[in-house]
């Protein structure tokens, strides 16, 4: 079994391979590419962006400075928005949903480092898969461990440290992450209510604009 084969089957490895080496070299110019391309270049930056990550859906958007592995091995859905100087260290696969957002300086880490001193010196490490369902909101400063699932419609606060799966419909924070409640009917409502009288707002602000003009 092969370096890379052994990564991305959670196994121990040595990630000073040839073949993985070789693999960081290409991502690592696509991403530099990436973080020095003009602020307006946004096709040329999803396009590197669809080169770069291993599948991407539709309205797919990463804010300059990001930083990955390997980039082939995360694949994000639909409606994917991540803020400045997210990293992902994607040793094994980073799966992520449809309509997911995140703020700044989110990390994901897949890798993980043996506790014994002497097998973590020879230079062994592996790599747990995270997973995060659809309609998650991170705030700023999440970091999500190797290993952890993250369910859908879930809110993560600003500065959790999410070491273990965190259930669909749920805010959670802290460090480590915990579940504080459920997301509610009653949230729904509230922010549904919220979104009508903006837009009831911007209508009334429209139709007035436009009556001035005639």
């Amino acid at each position: 079994m092969s370096e890379k084969k052994r990564m991305l089957a959670g196994e121990l490895y040595f990630a000073d391979d040839p073949e993985l080496n070789a693999m960081r070299l290409k991502k690592r110019k696509l991403e530099r590419e990436f973080n020095d391309t003009p602020y307006d270049a946004f096709e040329l930056r999803a396009s590197i962006i669809r080169e770069l990550f291993g599948s991407t859906g539709k309205n797919c958007y990463v804010e300059p400075p990001f930083h990955c592995d390997y980039g082939c091995n995360t694949q994000v859905g639909d409606n994917f928005y991540t803020n400045f100087d997210c990293i992902f260290l994607d040793v094994a696969p980073i799966t992520i949903g449809n309509n997911v957002f995140f703020g700044p300086r989110v990390g994901l880490y897949t890798p993980y480092h043996p506790i014994d001193a002497r097998v973590r010196g020879e230079g062994l490490e592996g790599g747990r898969p995270i997973t995060i369902g659809d309609d998650v909101w991170f705030g700023g400063n999440v970091v999500v461990c190797p290993g952890v699932t993250i369910g859908s419609d879930v809110v993560i606060g600003a500065g959790s440290v999410v070491v273990h799966d965190i259930p669909s419909h749920s805010v959670a924070v802290g460090n480590p992450c915990h579940v504080i409640r459920q997301i509610s009917d009653a949230d729904r409502e509230y922010w549904e209510e919220k979104a009508q009288q903006y837009r009831a707002q911007v209508n009334a602000e429209r139709a007035a604009a436009e009556a001035n003009k005639a």
